[in-house]
Parts: structure tokens; sequence; C-alpha cells
């Protein structure tokens, strides 16, 4: 499959760019995207939550009632969890809500997600580009030259750039990340992809190795 290569200015270059059909081309997995996808919001929870249990609890450890003949429930102290101020039964500990996915099935869901962005034309590829100084008036000129501006576009760089992460910041619905953090969600996430043709050569490397 051939796009037109773009510059910055939104006009037509004459080149085109090759997305390789073992990539956007290849029929998208919907099992492996929805595993990837869980294992990367997995990995964003905090898991702090956290509720103290009658043993931590502070208050007195005296029996409030005996044990039997007062016609009700068998009562230990006020730390109960059966009392109002008493501890929690089985409430949440921190844990670490990540597991383990096989790095295929991760390159797998990668290519899924390109691969329904190439079917919907929703790729865009551009002529490499850097920003000299931080400016968010720049970057929302390319924005409106490309007509991506409020399509909530994802940058995809072949590298960190500081310059352009900085000048895009500020602009809501708008994420650039480099070529290596490529994820299925992010893909997913983005109404199009903006990417530069060194960035295009660095999804191919990864995703083909």
């Amino acid at each position: 499959m051939e796009v037109s290569v773009l510059n910055i200015k939104g006009e037509d270059t004459g080149r085109k760019a090759l997305l390789n059909d073992a990539i956007y081309g290849i029929e998208p997995n919907d099992h492996v995207i929805y595993l990837d996808v869980k294992q990367y919001m997995a990995n964003r929870r905090q898991g702090t939550a956290k509720s103290k249990e009658r043993s931590e609890v502070s208050g007195s450890t005296r029996k409030l009632g005996r044990q039997k003949g007062g016609g009700g429930a068998r009562r230990g102290d006020i730390n109960s969890p059966l009392l109002i101020g008493g501890g929690r039964v089985f409430g949440p500990k921190p844990r670490d809500y990540g597991f383990k996915l096989n790095k295929k099935v991760k390159v797998l869901a990668r290519k899924s997600a390109l691969s329904y962005k190439a079917q919907e034309n929703a790729i865009i590829v551009v002529e490499d580009f850097t920003i000299e100084t931080p400016k968010t008036k720049q970057f929302k000129e390319i924005l409106n030259n490309l007509k991506v501006e409020g399509k909530k576009p994802l940058f995809v760089l072949p590298g960190a750039d500081k310059n352009v992460y900085l000048s895009a910041r500020n602009i809501e619905r708008v994420q650039v990340i480099p070529a290596a953090a490529l994820n299925t969600y992010s893909v997913l996430d983005a109404g199009v992809m903006v990417v530069t043709e060194n960035a295009l050569r660095v999804v191919d490397e990864i995703l083909t190795k």
C-alpha cells in the first residue's frame, strides 16, 4: 500500500511511502488487541489503594460484652468489622496489577491496530521536520496545514524531539511520541496518525525483526 508524502505545509511532495503489508495489511486480531490494551491500562494503575483491617484500627481491645447469654451475635472489641469505625474485611492492599504478555502477542496487537488505521485511511506520512524553538503557534500551523486539528492526531517521530513535544503539549487532544514507544492503545485512541518518513522506517524495523 502506497501513500503520498506531504510536507509540513500540507503540500504533496510527489513522493510515495510504502506501507508494509506485513504490518499495515494484515487481518486484525481483536483478541490480542484486547490483551495488549488491558496490560497497558493495568501497568498505568498505581495500585496504592489501602484500607485498615481490624488489627490496624486504633481502638481499645477490651471485649465489649460477654460471649454468651446476651441474646445477640458474639462481639469482640470495638475494632470489629461489624461496628461503625471498625476495620474492613478483605479490604484492598497495595499491589502490582501488571501481568506478563508474550512479545509475539504484543507485536501482533500493534500490527493489528496499525492495520485498522490503514483500513480507515487514517495514516498521514510527512517529511521529517523539527522545530528550532518550542512554539505552540508554529505547531498549530502544522495541524492546520495537514487538516488534522481537532481530529485527535498522534504524531510519531523517529526519536525524542524535545522542541516538538514542548510545542504540542499545550494543545488539547494532540500526542507526540517516538516510534520506539508506539503502542496499541495510543494507535487506537488516536483519530489520525501523522508519521514522519524516518519514523515509518523505525516502526518497520521494530515490528519485522
